[in-house]
């Protein structure tokens, strides 16, 4: 056990309790604590979009999927996930800030009405216990590798959760902006070193890249046959679209200073993290040449250590302390985020429809001890699901808002003629398709991808439920008036 590291690593986690404290005493009501104010400037709606989504998945769970598939293997997360901010910011963000929202919720509540809100605020609520289990199992194999077992993974998730959650309940998005703007200066500059370190280790980046061309890993698109492709169309618009719908995303929308600058921060962060992802990517890569068959074994059976381990056994303290420093900024910038968004939709658009009379202190009280609530169901969710790989913890998160709330958002903004019958059937429609094409149920998932189909569904049952009553009356409308002429 590294005395030394661990310190760090201390000094680092109550560093930033420190900040979320600072945070917490600037918060006067709930705009402040929801989306800080309205008031953050471009470079920090850039850093706290791209930190929320560079997160374990990121670090340990793409490079993994890369060494073994390819970037074939990668076209949800990160070409999915950064071109969803892309498009946020090109379609979404100039919108969404000219209505004023405090949550995603309120704006299916002002187009579609209460029900709608209620459904969609779950489904989106729903979706994000995969993604922060995902960084509180990363937090609870961080604690456990750093302290060489004398921590199991249990104690660390449970560490990982207190520490995250003391700064996000005390400062709220306030505090989850500046500690990601620390978090992902740290993240940047300590992957950077420790690429160019491990290319040296690797004997140069012309043998990584070799390395890369040998194994044919830059092939990108699927078999032309039909069930490859569309299972490739399906995995790369499940973060695609299904992360538009989400309430942290929604959150770095609403916490600009202006519409522009929303826009702007969205489109830089997305591209920032297609770009960034290529490091850890880089990383593994050259783990996989110094460690030899031992680290493809483990790429392949026990990615989630390959580089904890590839950092811990071949490089001094000074890397060990930049790695650990750069994971746990990218874990904690996640996990914050993801923490806080739902517990703000659930007092937004559950608990005021329950009790409307609540006040604003009310309300910012609520949404703390929501916080706490949903951190202790989520690190049950992740103890229940430890084994279980962190790529597939958040992948299968979108899948809910993808077939369920991303079609009337879409539509809501962008067509004048959707209305809330047309919302119902689509969600009705988009969740009982993707539901037919689980594995318990049916075989069709082999054949074609359940959230794809969920998704054609949901726009159907949109199309449908929005003109079918419009025609029926206009018909009707048409004999009446050919009646009053006879």
């Amino acid at each position: 056990m590294n005395i030394t590291l661990i310190s760090f690593v201390v000094l680092y986690l109550l560093g930033t309790l420190a900040l979320g404290v600072w945070a917490g005493t600037r918060i006067k009501n709930t705009t402040d604590f929801a989306v800080a104010g309205r008031s953050l400037p471009l470079i920090m709606v850039v850093t706290t979009t791209f930190a929320t989504w560079f997160g374990a998945e990121t670090v340990m769970g793409i490079p993994a999927k890369f060494v073994q598939g390819g970037l074939n293997s990668l076209i949800e997360d990160p070409f999915g996930a950064g071109t969803c901010l892309i498009l946020v910011g090109l379609f979404f963000a100039t919108k969404l800030y000219k209505l004023n929202l405090l949550t995603i919720g309120d704006f299916y509540r002002q187009r579609f009405g209460k029900g709608i809100e209620v459904f969609c605020s779950v489904a989106i609520i729903l979706s994000y216990l995969g993604w922060v289990a995902a960084q509180i199992t990363a937090l609870g194999l961080v604690f456990s590798v750093l302290t060489n077992g004398a921590m199991s993974e249990t104690a660390g998730m449970i560490v990982g959760t207190l520490a995250v959650l003391i700064y996000v309940v005390v400062g709220g998005f306030l505090a989850v902006a500046w500690t990601d703007f620390i978090q992902m200066i740290v993240l940047v500059l300590g992957l950077a070193v420790i690429a160019i370190f491990s290319a040296d280790l690797a004997g140069g980046a012309g043998n990584v890249m070799a390395m890369v061309n040998d194994r044919n890993l830059w092939n990108f698109l699927p078999d032309a046959k039909f069930t490859d492709i569309a299972m490739f169309i399906g995995a790369g618009v499940t973060m695609m679209f299904g992360s538009i719908p989400q309430q942290d995303v929604f959150q770095r929308v609403m916490s600009a200073k202006d519409a522009p600058t929303a826009r702007l921060g969205a489109v830089i962060g997305g591209s920032s993290y297609i770009l960034f992802a290529a490091v850890p990517m880089f990383i593994v890569a050259c783990a996989v040449i110094v460690l030899g068959e031992q680290g493809m074994e483990m790429a392949k059976s026990d990615y989630q250590r390959l580089l904890p381990t590839f950092v811990l056994t071949k490089m001094p303290l000074v890397m060990q302390i930049l790695f650990f420093g750069a994971l746990l900024s990218a874990i904690k910038s996640t996990s914050s985020a993801t923490l806080l968004a739902p517990s703000t939709s659930f007092v937004e658009n559950i608990l005021k429809n329950l009790r409307p009379e609540m006040g604003d202190k009310q309300q910012l009280l609520a949404m703390r001890t929501t916080i706490v609530i949903f951190a202790a169901l989520v690190l049950s969710y992740a103890i229940a699901m430890k084994g279980t790989s962190i790529y597939d913890l958040v992948s299968s998160a979108y899948q809910v808002t993808l077939v369920g709330a991303f079609v009337p958002l879409v539509t809501g903004l962008y067509w004048k003629r959707a209305t809330t019958q047309g919302a119902i059937l689509s969600l009705g429609a988009g969740i009982a398709t993707w539901i037919v094409f689980f594995p318990q149920v049916s075989s069709l998932g082999e054949l074609f991808p359940g959230q794809l189909a969920g998704l054609l569904a949901a726009f159907a049952g949109m199309v449908i439920g929005s003109l079918a009553p419009q025609v029926l009356r206009n018909r009707s409308d048409a004999k009446h008036h050919v009646k009053g002429l006879a």
